[in-house]
């Protein structure tokens, strides 16, 4: 149900191994497609659908499945998306910038896609609490087979497998996720070994890989054929996962364990349950379960828990790290970002995403109950963004690839058009429970827009203020103030205009250093920066200096590092010789044009609870000088 996976939980140095890349790859990327047959069959059966667990009915889903997996997955993500990377980075984040980045001759439609993106990457965190809740709650539901009147524990014991799943997040998972990829590898091989059973017993469920059984069943039932479409996604939840973690495992090693390991255990699995449903029709109750030896059930119990951990952690995880991303890109206010690994870059903490996720599954868990309630309100927001990873992917094949049209858009319609049946069939879902997602998904996609237009409302007014800086540094040399020793290092926004903290320095203590460094931090479209190009010097004279350092929006910030980097006669960055000038502003709501008068007043309240400059460029806590500014919006 991810929409995007974690950069958190893999290694900086990946194995170098085939296998254990793939093993890896399975146990990081496919964790929650891979439990998806939890729950799948199970919905598609459920009664509301109105789908018989007859012969033709059972042959159409399973071809609908089975064709699903091979054209959005298999074609559409491994064999193409895949290979829209951002230096070798994805995501809809990574996406979104490549996009920009093609139509920037067509500002209106860039203007467009970035807030397709952005609309994309704000579903994914009200997907995200979908995914932990329906997961665990689907395997723990699996001791109301083994035990009578366990059914009121189900939810208490989700609860509380869920909650100690975001304790320990404040503690990196680098041990556990050691676990990660072995025992999904077992997953899906037991997946598949339970899916042969299954398959020998009524081999002519293998009857349903030929696509005219899925057309067929569309012809018999043209109403019910779409709607159902709502059921079959829950097949193919985490399809954009394996994208959004190719930057730490490549594109090869995630397609070979897709389709040497993942895609025949997941075949075989709901095959197998499909042949038990034809044998014994109430098996639709649980036919996950079912399909498994009565002997097997309290060990399977326990290996999908852990398997809907592994896939919890994964979303969870990606929160952290698209929640990075955004911040880097100037989308989400700064956040107090702590690192769970002294040797593996990645791994990262934000506790207040954590704790907001952990609110929200609790509240999805209590508030559904049953994994079939909470699967009747999943799958808006994940093909709202399958749909938007098209468009997005659709401008980059055009207008940055310039890939034949010929070619490109045949292909592109064909997603497309998949794309749509699916978020049309799951658009009833929003007034079934589905609204959740939608609603959250909303709600921070007004927070990141209102973030991003008022720190620009910010730049502007500050803008009409300002003083130009050949002007100000004329004036300096005509009547030249006293000159302390030292670099003093200004924060701002503008490369031609004095910042305002220089300006209040100069008037209350009548003094300026040495060395005046005007420091401007830039984010690129792209997830890392060589160091070869990671800053840029010009010299004004007089001891004026302007100078640009670039990071990747991956990378985090490190301005003392970046600038014991320059080596230069003329500027000495030494940290006991070095003072570092912030300029905090505080906005005041006005009826000026700029934003709605509610929009301003959340601003302010994002602005005040943002994480200052001084952590998040990791400053010298005693080299620091904050000044205060005032700015009517």
């Amino acid at each position: 149900m991810s929409i995007t996976a974690s950069v958190a939980d893999h290694p900086a140095h990946p194995p170098t191994s085939g296998l254990a890349m793939l093993i890896a790859a399975a146990g990081v990327v496919y964790g929650d497609i891979g439990t998806s047959p939890l729950y799948t069959l199970k919905e598609v059966f459920s009664g509301h659908y109105g789908v018989q667990p007859t012969h033709d009915g059972v042959l159409g889903i399973l071809s609908l499945v089975f064709w699903s997996l091979i054209w959005v997955v298999s074609i559409k993500y491994v064999l193409f998306i895949l290979r829209a990377d951002n230096q070798g980075e994805g995501g809809i984040m990574a996406l979104t910038a490549l996009a920009r980045r093609a139509a920037a001759p067509y500002p209106r439609l860039s203007k467009v896609l970035v807030l397709l993106g952005l609309f994309g990457a704000a579903l994914f965190y009200g997907d995200s609490m979908i995914t932990p809740a329906i997961s665990v709650l689907s395997a723990v539901e699996g001791l109301q087979l083994a035990f009578d009147g366990i059914d009121h524990w189900v939810v208490p014991l989700s609860v509380v497998v869920l909650v100690a799943l975001f304790l320990i997040q404040k503690h990196g998972t680098a041990r556990i996720g050691i676990l990660f990829g072995p025992v999904m590898a077992l997953w899906f091989v037991i997946l598949g070994a339970l899916g042969i059973h299954g398959i020998m017993q009524r081999p002519e469920v293998l009857q349903a890989l030929n696509p005219a059984w899925a057309v067929q069943f569309f012809v018999v039932h043209p109403g019910m054929g779409v709607a159902i479409l709502g059921a079959v996604v829950l097949a193919l939840t985490g399809a954009e996962a394996l994208y959004a973690d190719m930057g730490h495992f490549g594109r090869k090693p995630i397609a070979r364990a897709w389709f040497l390991l993942v895609l025949p255990g997941l075949v075989l699995n709901y095959f197998g349950q499909g042949a038990l449903i034809l044998g014994n029709p109430e098996a639709v109750r649980n036919p996950f379960y079912l399909l498994a030896p009565s002997w097997a059930l309290l060990p399977m119990v326990a290996l999908s828990t852990l398997a809907t951990i592994i896939a919890s952690q994964a979303v969870i995880s990606g929160a952290f790290s698209l929640t990075r991303q955004a911040i880097q890109l100037g989308y989400v206010p700064r956040m107090f970002i702590q690192h769970t690994s002294s040797q593996e870059q990645g791994q990262i903490y934000i506790g207040t995403v954590n704790w907001a996720l952990m609110v929200g599954v609790v509240l999805l868990v209590i508030g559904f109950e049953t994994s079939g309630a909470l699967a009747a309100a999943y799958g808006v927001a994940v093909t709202g963004t399958m749909l938007i990873t098209t468009l997005l992917a659709s401008a980059v094949v055009l207008l940055l690839w310039k890939a034949p049209r010929w070619l490109a858009i045949p292909m592109l319609l064909g997603f497309f058009v998949v794309d749509s049946l699916y978020f049309a069939a799951n658009a009833p879902k929003i007034f079934q429970g589905g609204a959740f997602p939608v609603i959250a998904g909303v709600a921070l996609f007004v927070l990141m827009t209102t973030w991003k237009r008022g720190r620009n409302i910010i730049v502007e007014r500050l803008d009409e203020a300002a003083l130009p800086l050949d002007l100000f540094i004329a004036s300096v040399q005509t009547q030249p103030p006293f000159r302390a020793q030292g670099t003093a290092v200004f924060l701002t926004a503008r490369s031609d205009a004095v910042p305002h903290a220089l300006l209040h320095n100069l008037l209350h203590n009548q003094v300026l250093h040495e060395q005046v460094v005007l420091l401007t931090v830039v984010s690129e479209d792209q997830p890392r920066v060589s160091p070869s190009k990671r800053f840029e010097i010009e010299a004004y004279g007089g001891g004026f200096f302007r100078v640009t350092l670039h990071f990747g929006f991956i990378e985090e910030p490190d301005v003392p590092q970046a600038l014991s980097l320059c080596h230069r006669d003329d500027l000495d960055f030494s940290p006991m010789r070095t003072t570092y000038f912030l300029s905090r502003e505080t906005v005041i709501a006005t009826r000026r044009i700029g934003m709605a008068r509610w929009r301003e007043h959340l601003f302010a309240f994002m602005l005040k609870n943002a994480n200052s400059n001084l952590k998040y460029f990791k400053l010298p806590l005693n080299r620091v000088i904050e000044l205060g500014t005032q700015v009517e919006m």
